[in-house]
C-alpha cells in the first residue's frame, strides 16, 4: 500500500470529525476541502504554520495552529501535526538556542544563577532571582519569535521546493519511460 494511503488511513476525516458531538460545532469551517487536500501549497503551509506556533506559543499550540490553518486554507492534519517540533524532550534545548539567540540580538544577558540552593534565604537573593527570571523574558521572546518566523518560513520554502523537485522527476521519468516505449513500438 503506497505510503499515502496509509497516512490518511491514520488521520480522521471530516467525516468522522463533522460526526464528533464535541467538533460538530465546527463543521461549517472543517468542512473546506483545501483543509484535506494533500497539496504542495496546502501542506508546505500547514507544516511552516504549525511549526511556527510551535515554536512561539508554549501552550494550546494545535488550537491556535488549527485556526490558522482554517483561516488560511492550510493542510489542517499537517498543521496540527507539526506542531510537535517542541514536545519535552526537545521543549529545553529550543528554549536555550532561543534565549542564546535573543540575548545575542538584543545584547541582554541574564544575571548568571546563584550557585546556591535557588530557594536558599528569602531576602536579597529572592529578589535578585526574581530579577533573573525578569531578564531571561525580552532575549527569549525575541529568540522565539526571530525562530519561530525564520524557521517556518524556510520549511515552507524547503517543502515547497522539495515537492516540486519529486513532481519534476516523476514527469521526467515518466516522460521517458513513454518515449521508450514509442521507440520500441515503431520499427
Amino acid at each position: 500500500m503506497p505510503r499515502n494511503r496509509r497516512l490518511q488511513r491514520l488521520l480522521p476525516t471530516r467525516e468522522k470529525l463533522e460526526a464528533n458531538r464535541w467538533l460538530r460545532w465546527l463543521a461549517p469551517w472543517l468542512g473546506h476541502p483545501r483543509l484535506w487536500r494533500w497539496s504542495r501549497r496546502g501542506v508546505a503551509l500547514g507544516v511552516a504554520l504549525g511549526i511556527f506556533f510551535g515554536l512561539l506559543i508554549p501552550l494550546a499550540q494545535i488550537p491556535l495552529t488549527a485556526v490558522a490553518a482554517v483561516i488560511l486554507r492550510a493542510n489542517l492534519p499537517a498543521a496540527a501535526a507539526s506542531t510537535l517540533v517542541t514536545n519535552p524532550v526537545t521543549f529545553g534545548p529550543v528554549y536555550f538556542v532561543a534565549y542564546k539567540l535573543g540575548s545575542w540580538i538584543t545584547g541582554d544577558t541574564a544575571l548568571p544563577l546563584p550557585q546556591g540552593s535557588l530557594l536558599a534565604e528569602e531576602s536579597i537573593e529572592d529578589k535578585t532571582l526574581l530579577e533573573r527570571i525578569k531578564a531571561l523574558g525580552k532575549p527569549l521572546l525575541t529568540g522565539l519569535a526571530v525562530m519561530a518566523l525564520s524557521v517556518g518560513v524556510l520549511t515552507y520554502l524547503i517543502i515547497d521546493w522539495l515537492w516540486r523537485w519529486r513532481t519534476a522527476r516523476r514527469w521526467r521519468r515518466r516522460s521517458t519511460r513513454q518515449a521508450s516505449r514509442s521507440r520500441q513500438k515503431s520499427p
